[in-house]
Order: structure tokens, then C-alpha cells, then sequence
């Protein structure tokens, strides 16, 4: 028996109880499957935006590597470390909740800034390296964004989908049972009650 029954009253009174717990019970499934028919589109968006993000990231990546070889061979490593800026890049998360569910939505990148005491690339090769590398680092963290909130998203999926399950498949078939139950009973008990009625009827009259 569900915790409901045994709290509701009998008699009429405990099938009022019922019936709001069974209406309740309905209107949260159908608003737990709304959240999840919006999580789980969320999420499938946030998945093919990951799997572009990897994409162009890997790409990226390659592209810069080649660059970076090239320009090793020419001017050696010392011109790799001279020629790097000293300032660093900074990405900035932007966040979103949809459904109760905090999830990065877009990332800010903004690009290291080279003062101009500073020496620039020593060939052509590192500095194509550096802008190549730069576009690696902003799709990695593009990339980033759209994993992690993928993730949040299919973990409150999956929770949002034990719930309606454990509503559909066993609370609201429980309290519908419980239900026929209290209404079969009333109505024999109301059938009782009027051929007690009709008895004493018979009997005043007789």
C-alpha cells in the first residue's frame, strides 16, 4: 500500500484524497515529460556541436603542428621561445539554465596582446604557428563548452527519465488501483446501506 493510502481517510473523504493524489500525480508526469523532451533536444544539440567543435579542433591542431614544424626547422627552438608573447589569452564561460539545469552555453575568447617591445615571429612559418595555434586553443575551449553541458544535460536526463518511469509504470498504476479499490468498496458499502434502508422500511411499514 503507497504511503498515500495509508494517510487518506476512509469512506468518501479518502477517495478525495485519492483522487487529487492521482491528478497530481498525472500532471507531474506530463510536466516531467515536457522537461525531458527539452533536455533531451538540448543535449542532442549540445552533442553535435561537440562533435563540430572536435572537428575543426583536430583540424586546427594538425594545421598548427605543420607550422610549427616548419618554423623549428628555420629558426630553431630558441626562436620559438623568444617570439612568444608574454601576455596570455583568456576565455571567458558564458552559462544557462534550462529546466533547473546550469549548464556553459557559449565561451568569450579574447587573444593574448604582444606590446610592441615585445619581439614578433622570426619567419613566417611561427607566425602562422601562432595565429594557427591560437585558432586550435579557441576550438578546444568551444569544444570544452559543448561537452560539459552535454553532460549536465544527460545526467538531469536521466534522472528526470527515472522519475517519469517510476510515476507511469508504478505510483500513478498504484493509486488508480487504490482508487478502484476505495470506490468498489463505497459502492458496496452504499448498496449495503440502502438494503439495510429498504429492510427497515419494510419493517416500520409492516
Amino acid at each position: 500500500m503507497s504511503p498515500i493510502a495509508r494517510r487518506a481517510p476512509a469512506g468518501r473523504a479518502g477517495r478525495l484524497r485519492l483522487r487529487r493524489s492521482l491528478a497530481t500525480a498525472t500532471r507531474g508526469a506530463d510536466l516531467l515529460e515536457r522537461k525531458l523532451r527539452l533536455l533531451s533536444d538540448r543535449e542532442h544539440r549540445a552533442r553535435q556541436a561537440a562533435r563540430e567543435a572536435e572537428r575543426v579542433w583536430r583540424e586546427r591542431l594538425a594545421d598548427a603542428e605543420t607550422w610549427l614544424v616548419r618554423g623549428v626547422l628555420l629558426g630553431g627552438e630558441s626562436a620559438l621561445s623568444a617570439s612568444a608573447p608574454a601576455d596570455r589569452a583568456r576565455v571567458d564561460v558564458r552559462w544557462a539554465v534550462l529546466m533547473g539545469v546550469r549548464h556553459p552555453a557559449a565561451v568569450d575568447w579574447t587573444d593574448p596582446v604582444r606590446t610592441p617591445a615585445e619581439p614578433t615571429a622570426p619567419n613566417t612559418a611561427l607566425a602562422h604557428a601562432e595565429t594557427a595555434y591560437r585558432a586550435a586553443v579557441r576550438a578546444a575551449a568551444e569544444l570544452a563548452v559543448h561537452q560539459t553541458a552535454a553532460d549536465l544535460l544527460a545526467a538531469e536526463t536521466g534522472r528526470t527519465r527515472q522519475r517519469v518511469r517510476a510515476l507511469r509504470r508504478h505510483w500513478i498504476p498504484r493509486l488508480r488501483d487504490e482508487l478502484a479499490a476505495l470506490e468498489l468498496a463505497l459502492e458496496e458499502s452504499e448498496h449495503e446501506e440502502a438494503v439495510r434502508r429498504r429492510w427497515a422500511a419494510t419493517r416500520a411499514g409492516g
